[in-house]
This record gives structure tokens, sequence and C-alpha cells, in this order.
């Protein structure tokens, strides 16, 4: 009976994981789709390279590109984020 009720307990938390696992990811893609409308509905249409490089930030460079980007007015300025070292 107590290994029953550990592998349940163990499948319960495991499930959980999962669940915040996904809802966090989920979060996370739509901050960056977010982002990708505010850039391109500030500077322009952005190439596919630029696309896929704001893509592959983490959480806490895309929090900080959210706030940078209402300063940007051209391309260069997210040139100019992208490649400064972080």
């Amino acid at each position: 009976m107590a290994l029953s009720e550990a592998f349940l307990e163990w499948e319960q938390a495991t499930q959980q994981r999962a669940e915040a696992q996904g809802l966090e990811q989920g979060l996370e893609q739509g901050q960056r789709s977010l982002i990708l409308r505010q850039l391109e509905q500030r500077i322009g249409l952005l190439s596919q390279q630029k696309r896929d490089r704001i893509s592959t930030l983490d959480r806490e460079h895309l929090e900080a590109i959210a706030i940078a980007l209402l300063d940007f007015r051209e391309i260069n300025d997210l040139d100019a984020w992208l490649n400064a070292d972080r």
C-alpha cells in the first residue's frame, strides 16, 4: 500500500511540474510574440534573422528588450541592442 501511495504522490508531483513548465513556456512564447509585434510596429518589418535572434532570448533578456524597445527609433537601435555584450 505504501508503495502505491508513494507512486501516486510522485506521479502527481511530476504532472504538476510538467504543467508548471508548460505554462512557463507558454507565457515566455507569448512575451516573445508580443515583443516581435511591438518591434515591428515601432521600427518596421524584421528580417527572419532578427526574428530568430529574438526568439532565442532568455526570460531576462526578453524583459530587458521589452523595456529597451520603448526607446528604439530605427532598426539600428535594435541591432545595437542585440550586439551589445550581455
